[in-house]
């Protein structure tokens, strides 16, 4: 890969399409999963510099600390990955010395047949949001895949994307870089998230929306709750508020709790919006099929189960609850039961003030047990509420499965929903759900 190199006394570029990079000096800012796909996807066809913040990943990557800013800087456009803040002070920088800075993701869709495309976003229940759709439109005998956060970048040119419904999660990470909207949008939920990255609440659910106010004719679905008819004037394109599924269509499904009720309206919502089948049809055709719908790891999966003395404890994994607003709607799903909930991991700044109260006021017995510098949080919050509720601290992921088990000798439910990320003591969430999983089935080897 060459550095690139570049007089800006010609007018600022800014592309429309991954064509528009033939011949032109390019950027990746980010080898990440994404980045890696961008780069497969330019191909020769441009003049590509790698840009990274990690020291680690090859010959071909610059340093961002090393060199990697001013070569970006010389560039005709960036393509950032998500990872990389939207208003960090080094894109701001290029930007103001006339680069173009933009995602793959962006030229994805101007360059796609939008009429073929749905996005899901939320705070909570966009993944399985997202598997519900793809699973329903293959019920219906439609051609549909899962792409973005939930599977491999659409622009990953090993992705065939020429035929069938193009189903996507799409973060808030990703939103605010897109500048046109697929046919429809879906809004699971809106909480509280990655407020790092954004840098505030209120620009963090901006930012969430944005996609919804991008131009272009589309629907687009919200789950039918007080969050979102309060942000009403930021909704843009067709809006419809959609109540949640009043059938058991979703335990048919293997789901549990009262958001997947919200989830599975929302997909059925949304496979009308694409099909024009009307949602009672679908949701006969998708009955007659709810065995085969395989839930996503780590979402209120119940993994383990043990019988101690005839009282039954269930190990249930919910790792990919990163937030505080998936840990309360776990929460909510045991209400009335016994509750050792394993919390914390990497702490982003979020505030825990909510999931203390719930916590608090719970009216089953219940143990708090936490990991990491975000679990060190959690448990002042709750400590400045209530210091009688049952807590300790774990240092690893055995020491707190241990603690839980010991403190529901009655029966109850372990529960793993973190509130926080990994990042502190693994790789991603799926590691750690993987290390609770395995855990958890020692108590249970049958």
């Amino acid at each position: 890969m060459k550095n690139c190199s570049n007089d800006k006394d010609q007018a600022v570029f800014r592309p429309t399409g991954f064509a528009d990079l033939a011949g032109k000096r390019v950027g990746i800012f980010g080898y990440g999963v994404e980045g890696r796909a961008t780069a497969a996807r330019l191909g020769k066809a441009s003049d590509v510099v790698i840009v990274d913040d990690s020291p680690d990943l090859g010959p071909d990557v610059i340093v961002t600390s090393r060199g990697g800013l001013d070569a970006l800087r010389s560039c005709d456009v960036v393509l950032k990955s998500p990872g990389i803040p939207r208003r960090r002070s080094d894109v701001l920088d290029l930007e103001a010395g006339g680069v173009t800075v933009t995602s793959a993701l962006n030229l994805w869709f101007h360059d796609t047949d939008l009429s073929r495309v749905l996005a899901v976003t939320g705070t909570k229940g966009k993944s399985t949001t997202t598997a519900l759709v793809t699973f329903f439109l293959h019920c219906l005998g439609d051609v549909a895949q899962c792409l973005g956060n939930i599977g491999q970048p659409p622009y990953d040119p090993a992705v065939d994307t020429s035929k069938g419904w193009l189903v996507l999660e799409v973060s808030s990470f990703q939103c605010v870089d897109l500048d046109v909207a697929p046919r429809v949008v879906v809004v699971t939920s809106l909480g509280a998230d990655h407020l790092d990255w954004h840098g505030s609440l209120e620009r963090y659910r901006s930012d969430k929306l944005s996609l919804t106010r991008a131009p272009g004719e589309h629907r687009t679905l919200v789950a039918d709750t007080e969050s979102f008819h309060e942000v009403q004037n930021q909704l843009g394109g067709d809006v419809k508020f959609v109540p949640s599924e009043p059938t058991t269509l979703a335990a048919a499904l293997g789901l549990i709790g009262a958001h997947n009720d919200a989830n599975v309206a929302l997909a059925l919502a949304a496979v009308e919006a694409l099909t024009g089948i009307a949602a009672n049809d679908v949701r006969s055709t998708v009955a007659a099929r709810a065995s085969d719908f395989e839930p996503l790891r780590g979402r209120l999966t119940l993994v383990a189960t043990e019988e101690i003395s005839g009282a039954s404890v269930r190990y249930v994994d919910d790792g990919l609850a990163t937030s505080v607003l998936p840990t309360l709607a776990a929460l909510e799903v045991f209400a009335d039961e016994p509750v050792a909930l394993i919390a914390g991991g990497f702490d982003r700044g979020v505030n825990y003030e909510e999931l203390a109260l719930a916590l608090t006021t719970r009216s089953q017995p219940t143990t708090l047990i936490t990991l990491g510098n975000a679990g060190a949080r959690i448990a002042a919050s709750v400590r400045a509420l209530d210091s009688r509720l049952n807590q300790r601290s774990a240092n690893t992921m055995r020491e707190a499965v241990e603690f839980a088990h010991a403190s529901l000798e009655r029966g109850g439910v372990v529960l793993l929903s973190p509130a926080a990320p990994s990042f502190d003591l693994y790789r991603n969430w799926e590691e750690r759900s993987d290390d609770f999983v395995a855990i958890a089935r020692s108590y249970s080897p049958h």
